[in-house]
């Protein structure tokens, strides 16, 4: 075979230490051998058309994208629009493409890894075709934390209920979205406090309802600490669209327009309706007292340390 790329498999949802091992395994065995290290996702959860039951997403392919770089070096990802003609391609065609257009020398998969029509291409029955080939293939143990199978529906389960704490632990990063800054009311600058607003895209979780510590990455690359409400603004604003809105602690500047990452970090509280905007206010700066207190003890969120996988470290 004349492949030059080793190619990582999975949905990699949320690139948590699950894919860690798996991740890294492509980035090292792609420098031992000379092979460009890639990884292969789809732009939907397979598992959304063919149950035809949405699955929300932790990340969005582009912040998939950005973390299996930053974290593990793999610059090249390639993300396949998961459609009919996917879910019902036969394991062994999608193999050959793997080979064949995507130039694969080797590829890496995790133990529950399935691929093709009715997911019939187990990991085991690719590294058996993949032998017979002259392809490598290398599969993956399950990862486990104090006894606990990592997995993308164990953190999805803990973000919707706002134990992103915990799921921190899994993660080996915070639970984290990028987006646009949007246009708000600007009620945040009458009360000293000027926010932003980020929009979930429509695939992507909606954490827990509620207040949260916060970590915004501007622009410019600098990490700052912030409260943030996700929810609906009940006290300013009769609506049931979901935004993120973070008070960013001393910060002052424009950033409509721009795209920031957002990281939560701890709920602090449930979303409340306040008896007016006098009280809301009171709230918003003891919610800052308590985030600056918690990024005093938790300083290396802010500089980017602590937050590392097996493998990587962001």
């Amino acid at each position: 075979m004349n492949g030059d790329h080793i190619i990582a498999l999975g949905f990699f949802d949320g690139v948590h230490l699950g894919h860690a091992g798996l991740l890294a395994r492509t980035a090292e065995e792609g420098k031992a051998k000379g092979l460009v290290p890639a990884a292969l996702s789809f732009d939907e959860h397979p598992l959304t058309r063919v149950s035809g039951r949405r699955v929300p997403l932790l990340t969005v392919p582009a912040d998939r994208t950005a973390l299996i770089r930053e974290l593990f070096g793999i610059e090249e990802s390639i993300v396949l629009r998961f459609n009919d003609e996917m879910m019902r391609m036969p394991w062994e065609r999608f193999l050959d493409s793997l080979i064949e257009e995507y130039h694969a020398a080797h590829i890496v998969c995790g133990y529950d890894y399935s691929c093709g029509y009715r997911g019939l291409g187990t990991a085991e029955r690719l590294a058996r075709r993949c032998a017979e080939l002259g392809i490598g293939c290398d599969v993956i143990d399950p990862v486990t934390v104090d006894g606990v199978r990592v997995s993308s529906s164990l953190i999805r389960e803990l973000i919707t209920e706002g134990r992103t704490e915990e799921a921190l632990r899994y993660y080996g990063h915070p639970h984290m979205m990028t987006g646009i800054v949007r246009t708000g009311k600007k009620l945040g600058r009458t009360i000293d406090a000027p926010t932003i607003n980020l929009r979930f895209d429509r695939d992507l979780i909606v954490p827990k309802h509620g207040v949260y510590a916060s970590v915004v990455t501007l622009p410019d690359g600098r990490r700052l600490p912030g409260v943030t409400n996700v929810g609906v603004r009940p006290t300013v604003e009769d609506t049931t669209t979901v935004n993120a809105e973070t008070y960013i602690l001393d910060y002052s500047g424009d950033l409509y327009g721009r795209t920031v990452r957002l990281e939560l970090f701890r709920f602090l509280r449930p979303e409340m309706r306040f008896s007016g905007i006098e009280e809301l206010k009171r709230r918003i700066h003891a919610d800052a007292d308590t985030v600056r207190d918690y990024f005093s003890i938790n300083g290396q969120y802010l500089s980017g340390r602590g937050t590392e996988t097996e493998g990587g470290r962001r």
